[in-house]
């Protein structure tokens, strides 16, 4: 973490996190959702896990293993691989696998879930903050983890596809990723959150558009922007301790 000091960044303590955003009390507060609420990658984790356990066939195994290949290459955009990641399980029942998405998150990721965040969440929350979560991780499994914050699943914007008849199809309808991600806010009337959270270069469209904006765990890639924007920047206690 030695490196980061040197960078012209503002990092709060957790106390001067929370005052930061708490005063004023926030009317609309917007989360990404994986490097933020938690830990690691969680929609690409439930892909590998969901590959390994079997929920989806050998063929479409190996087509998003080829094609996730050709992502970390440069060669396929975020959005297309986010989208081919929830298209991936086109043909089974939403009733199963929203039964496989609460059992990885419950298995896998709630233990990295950021304590910091929870409370932080739980704060806004008492203080009748309306909140959204945003991700480019399948509906699913976001769902779920944000039933752990409060946060009920009308919102959340997450990558989705269409479901008839209760089984999932291929057909998408959001995939919520770099400036998709402030689009899709502005079409459910959040135009200018008052607090925006997010960890990635993904998220920056998403944090320009807040009031106050508050990069958490952030990549490199986001920190130089953070820089430049003079955005504070605020990392759980878990990630300074690695």
């Amino acid at each position: 973490m030695t490196s980061l000091q040197t960078l012209p960044v503002v990092r709060l303590t957790t106390p001067e996190f929370y005052a930061s955003v708490l005063v004023p009390q926030p009317s609309v507060a917007v989360f990404d959702c994986d490097g933020t609420l938690w830990g690691g990658d969680a929609g690409y984790g439930f892909m590998v896990w969901s590959l390994e356990t079997g929920l989806v066939s050998r063929n479409a195994s190996d087509w998003i293993d080829s094609r996730y290949r050709l992502y970390r290459a440069g060669q396929v955009t975020e959005a297309a691989m986010c989208g081919e990641m929830v298209q991936v399980y086109a043909g089974l029942r939403e009733e199963e696998l929203r039964k496989a998405t609460a059992e990885y998150f419950h298995t896998q990721i709630e233990a990295q879930v950021f304590p910091e965040m929870k409370q932080l969440v739980a704060q806004l929350r008492a203080g009748g903050t309306e909140i959204w979560a945003v991700s480019s991780t399948n509906n699913w499994l976001i769902e779920e983890g944000v039933r752990e914050f409060g946060i009920s699943p009308d919102r959340v914007l997450a990558a989705k596809v269409k479901v008839k008849n209760g089984v999932i199809t291929s057909e998408l309808v959001d995939v919520p990723t770099d400036e998709g991600k402030a689009a899709g806010l502005a079409r459910v009337g959040v135009e200018s959150p008052d607090v925006v959270f997010g960890n990635s270069i993904h998220d920056a469209a998403m944090l320009a558009i807040a009031k106050r904006a508050f990069p958490v765990n952030c990549t490199p890639a986001l920190l130089q922007i953070a820089g430049d924007k003079g955005w504070p920047v605020y990392y759980p206690q878990s990630v300074v301790a690695r």
